[in-house]
């Protein structure tokens, strides 16, 4: 297969780009389906005007279709491999949105929901994984944290594209938003076509020659007897063969403690994706049930709360390899449950003013919410997962992700029409709890090489050494003692390594 022609930097800003496509379609596909359901409009007359428990299930399927699809790859995307699964989640979301954009039954759209949320479970596994094996341990958190700012860019091109079409007559006012998810998912298709697999997942199936060929492409050499190439490929070896000393892999290795601590690692990767879920949950239908906005206005508000949950989104680009991911996890967690407090207390009060209060609220709420809990549980999973688990832990992640998402869609609406503003006291209570679980348990990983990050679980104890060590930082990132022709090939750049 011919793979694109290109060296250093620009390869992994063309696998980045390929990574960031993947997220924008994830982004769009989340966001198409809340401006089109719910309203008298020509979704609602070519459907019977679902009820609510019918749009429920419409919403919610697509979310089932996600976890099906990181089931799907926690068994099998090991051997597939990282780029011909996020292949065939571009292709597999095609085939849904043709289903979709074709229906005139509800079952029709309940398998184009459920076949387009499998791919993008495909997605959403494997995306996290192919970014982080593919860069450098200075600019990983940068490059995965883009791509959540980019998903956020989807669903605010989503709502504005439902808006704008709601003012059109005939099947086009659904159709074609639903639609446009093909161009994202064809243009995801084509670049997984002419970019490299991961080099990691290469050498770890055997194939040393072509995943070396890999690392001198990231890493601008001409040879792959380039020092730079030997001394990054032995590293990966080397913590193969530790990780792989046992044999062949066997899911109970999941379990195990020892010297790895494989079941510490899912228990975070777990851990960090239910709690960005349970983070809480503000959309129109909050501003419309809980502050009595009318459809519309709810409309307008959310768009505008995706914009500033989209500028939000872009802190992290500068922050989270500079100060880490545990601050940012918990500045979030923090900002985030005095939001709800004081939602909560402006809407006891029962006034007009007060739910404008609280409405304000909900627009800081999606800052704090993009500072932290919307980027790093797509980007620690991967981190700290060695590279023979690595796809089964973001798989899992992923997994219990889009069960949490099914979970919170389905309770939040329903609490919030039993005990109205004292749904945001649970919210609350739930993200203080956040802030010392981060503290105690996650340990920091900013800047350290994917094969350094193993040393950070050798240390025993519950906490691992994390409520011990400044900061959470257990291990120290190791300098290299470099050849001036080595430290030249540095200037151009930190690429892969």
């Amino acid at each position: 297969m011919w793979i694109m022609p290109l060296r250093g930097k620009h390869m992994v800003w063309a696998i980045t780009a390929c990574c960031c496509q993947g997220f924008l379609l994830l982004g769009y596909d989340q966001g198409v389906m809340s401006g089109i359901i719910g309203a008298d409009n020509q979704f609602g007359r070519d459907f019977n005007q679902p009820n609510p428990t019918t749009q429920g299930t419409i919403v919610a399927i697509y979310d089932i279709g996600c976890a099906v699809g990181s089931l799907f790859v926690f068994f099998f995307g090991e051997s597939i491999g990282r780029k011909r699964m996020i292949m065939s989640g571009a292709a597999t979301m095609l085939v849904g949105t043709a289903i979709l954009t074709s229906s005139t039954t509800l079952a029709q759209l309940y398998v184009g929901r459920i076949v387009t949320g499998i791919g993008n479970g495909f997605n959403s596994s494997s995306i996290p994984v192919y970014q982080s094996e593919t860069c450098g341990g200075k600019i990983r958190g940068m490059l995965v944290c883009l791509n959540s700012t980019v998903t956020i860019i989807g669903l605010v091109i989503a709502y504005w594209l439902d808006y704008g079409m709601s003012f059109v007559d005939g099947p086009s006012q659904w159709r074609l938003p639903i639609g446009f998810q093909a161009v994202f998912a064809l243009c995801l298709l084509l670049q997984g076509m002419v970019l490299p697999d991961s080099p990691r997942w290469l050498i770890a199936h055997g194939y040393k020659e072509e995943g070396a060929r890999v690392i001198a492409m990231l890493e601008d050499c001409d040879s792959i007897d380039h020092p730079n190439v030997r001394r990054v490929q032995g590293e990966i070896e080397a913590s193969l063969a530790l990780e792989s000393a046992g044999g062949p892999f066997r899911y109970r290795e999941l379990l195990e403690g020892g010297k790895i601590q494989n079941f510490r690692r899912i228990c975070l990767c777990i851990a960090v994706n239910v709690m960005q879920q349970f983070t809480g949950y503000l959309a129109p239908v909050v501003y419309q049930n809980t502050m009595g906005l009318s459809r519309n206005l709810s409309l307008i508000l959310g768009g505008f709360t995706a914009v500033t949950y989209m500028f939000a989104s872009f802190i992290p680009l500068w922050t989270v390899d500079r100060y880490g991911r545990r601050p940012l996890l918990m500045i979030s967690a923090t900002g985030l449950s005095l939001c709800f407090i004081i939602a909560a207390i402006l809407l006891s009060t029962g006034t007009k003013p007060a739910a404008f209060g609280a409405t304000a609220m909900v627009f800081i709420f999606q800052i704090f919410l993009g500072i932290g809990y919307l980027p790093i549980p797509w980007l620690y999973p991967a981190e700290i997962s060695t590279t023979r688990i690595r796809a089964r832990g973001s798989a899992i992640s992923s997994f219990f992700n889009w069960m949490c998402v099914f979970a919170v869609v389905e309770m939040t609406p329903p609490a919030i029409a039993n005990i109205s503003w004292r749904v945001f006291i649970i919210f609350a209570i739930f993200n203080a709890c956040w802030v010392p679980l981060v503290y105690c348990f996650f340990p920091e990983t900013h800047s350290l090489e994917l094969e350094e990050i193993d040393a950070i679980f050798e240390k025993g104890g519950i906490t691992g050494g994390v409520w011990s060590s400044p900061g959470g930082r257990t291990v120290v990132r190791k300098r290299r003692v470099e050849s001036a022709s080595e430290s030249n090939e540095k200037e151009k750049g930190d690429h892969f390594e």
